[in-house]
């Protein structure tokens, strides 16, 4: 299968190219810094005492700083919804940048590992090294007390070595919480430790006040190395041998101030003469320069967010579909909302602390305020939501006026915030592909066509929903029959074209029910068949640009990613987006 480099530079280019630069600046920040410590006359003594060790922590720290100030803006939902839906951002790639904002936050907290464990390497050999390198001429430099000290006192009696200590068992937790496995099976765990990056920047805050490592301020009183006629700072001294037959009890005599020093010696830049004792200061902790301002960008949006959700949702309906799917349809003052966003639902009766998203399958217009959301009973979490909701109910799909409302469990939304499947009516032709409970987020899409499509670029839609079961095509039957009937109606047949495969059957099935005849039509046995369908889809649309947008398993997601980066004879280029479940 050739590879269309144009199709890979919109699909993948600008990620690797991302990437490229990311790590460019990493390594960059880390080169520059061990230069400035290792060369550096301010570190000139401290550098004696620690060696590279110095080098390597403190250019580990910068690394740690900018990735430190970086990770938390990605996590910043309503910044990235506001960019993504204002004309700020005008351009269809930069706003598919905003799309990686996941991919961006990993990127940065696997660096934070990477480089944490260079930090913590350089800073046992610091520990051990002002231990065995304790300088008596020099003792505010000292971090240690005596020559031979315990370098574990280093560590864990101080402060800088405690938080530090704290900070890589936090740093632990969360980077194994957050391996796919244990998301998977206990996401509990991982959202749990996850908000432990709280006490990580406390501590990170307390850990760089400490100023154990120290630079000198007095380099023009005190050039590094240069020699005082009145005390002998080093004992290995190396003295010129003129000055030493001039002057062979120098070491314990004053230096005669009537008697000039021996020109060549003055001019010697190494062994200039100093008129003071070295001093040396702790450096301003940097750190905060870095992570104020994210980290207070990060807790404003958290506090405009809980004002945003402090008022509970008004419940109207919960539906029971089959296949284990809860519809819950709700309603909040002035809630506003796009095709393709995602809500977080909290319920204080299921879980005190832990909400978790869920895509919108309806977004309220202009003539209706009602919003609703369709979620998959699997896990604790969405097992003990559906208790609460169907608890009192024997018929599970009865929709009642608000008045005659049953009295549902409170229940707070926070949101919406803007996911990739915006765009897919942002493109002339779209072509979205959903497996099995995947098919949320174009479920909204769908219901905003069915209040009007005039309004917007799409002028085309391919729709491949795959599942397992036959009832589950029931979750959307509905809308999907209404949808197709109306553009019949206004002679726009082709203006969706929908596919449904049961991937698993024993024999002919069909939808129940005389109003789906229309879908029994489009179903079909067995999975798609991807490369004829992108041919098929590429002949129809030459030279044009193709919106393809996944929700699914990864299995699919890699096949359809691939497919949009090959090329086809007909000038038809394929941008891949795509949402993960996890």
């Amino acid at each position: 299968m050739a590879l269309s480099w144009r199709s890979w530079l919109a699909n993948e280019g600008s990620k690797h190219l991302f990437l490229f630069f990311w790590l460019s600046l990493n390594v960059w920040f880390f080169g520059k810094t061990f230069l400035l410590y290792n060369q550096g006359l301010q570190y000139y003594y401290l550098h004696q005492m620690l060696g590279l060790g110095l080098c390597v922590s403190r250019a580990s720290a910068s690394v740690l700083n900018l990735n430190c100030c970086l990770v938390l803006l990605p996590m910043c939902r309503v910044l990235l919804a506001f960019l993504r839906g204002s004309q700020k951002v005008a351009s269809k790639k930069t706003r598919r940048l905003l799309d990686k904002s996941k991919t961006f936050h990993v990127t940065c907290g696997v660096t934070i590992c990477i480089f944490s464990v260079i930090h913590v390497a350089a800073h046992l050999v610091n520990a051990l090294n002002f231990s065995v390198n304790y300088n008596e001429e020099f003792v505010t430099l000292n971090a240690a007390n005596y020559r031979g000290e315990d370098p574990r006192k280093l560590l864990f009696a101080t402060v800088p070595g405690l938080t530090g200590v704290i900070m890589v068992l936090v740093l632990f937790l969360m980077c194994t919480a957050s391996t796919y496995a244990i998301r998977v099976s206990n996401y509990d765990i991982f959202w749990y430790t996850h908000n432990l990056f709280f006490v990580f920047y406390m501590l990170l805050m307390l850990h760089v006040s400490g100023g154990v490592l120290k630079y000198q301020t007095n380099l023009e009183e005190h050039p590094p190395g240069c020699f005082n006629p009145n005390k002998t700072l080093r004992q290995n001294l190396t003295v010129p041998k003129a000055f030493e037959e001039l002057f062979p009890d120098y070491t314990t005599e004053p230096f005669p101030e009537d008697l000039p020093v021996p020109e060549p010696f003055v001019q010697n830049s190494f062994m200039r003469a100093c008129s003071e004792e070295p001093k040396f200061q702790s450096h301003f902790p940097e750190t905060w320069l870095w992570i104020s301002g994210p980290l207070c960008l990060y807790c404003v949006e958290r506090l405009y967010r809980y004002i945003r959700s402090n008022k509970p949702v008004t419940i109207t309906s919960v539906i029971s579909h089959p296949s284990n799917v809860l519809e819950v349809r709700m309603m909040k003052d002035d809630f506003e909302a796009r095709p393709g966003q995602y809500v977080i639902l909290h319920c204080p009766r299921v879980s005190a602390l832990e909400s978790h998203p869920f895509t919108l399958t309806m977004c309220p217009t202009d003539t209706k305020a009602t919003f609703g959301v369709h979620l998959k009973v699997v896990g604790d979490w969405t097992e003990r939501f559906r208790d609460l909701l169907l608890l009192h109910s024997n018929q599970d799909t009865e929709i009642l006026p608000i008045f005659q409302q049953r009295r549902y469990p409170k229940l707070y939304v926070d949101g919406p915030f803007g996911s990739p499947f915006e765009e897919s009516l942002n493109y002339e032709v779209s072509l979205c592909v959903a497996g099995g409970i995947g098919v949320t987020p174009f479920a909204s899409v769908l219901n905003t066509l069915l209040d009007g499509w005039k309004c917007y670029k799409l002028r085309r839609l391919y729709f491949i929903w795959v599942c397992r079961d036959i009832e589950s095509f029931r979750w959307f039957a509905d809308l999907l029959c209404t949808l197709h009937n109306k553009l019949w109606q206004e002679n726009r047949p082709d203006y969706i074209n929908i596919q449904l495969y049961l991937s698993q059957t024993d024999g002919i099935q069909k939808i129940i029910g005389e109003k789906y005849q229309a879908l029994n039509s489009r179903l079909l046995i067995g999975r798609p068949r991807w490369k004829l369908l992108f041919d098929d889809i590429a002949k129809c649309n030459r030279r044009k640009t193709i919106g393809v947008f996944c929700c699914g398993p990864n299995k699919i997601s890699k096949i359809l990613h691939k497919l949009s980066n090959s090329s086809n004879s007909y000038g038809t280029r394929f941008e891949y987006n795509k949402e993960s479940f996890s």
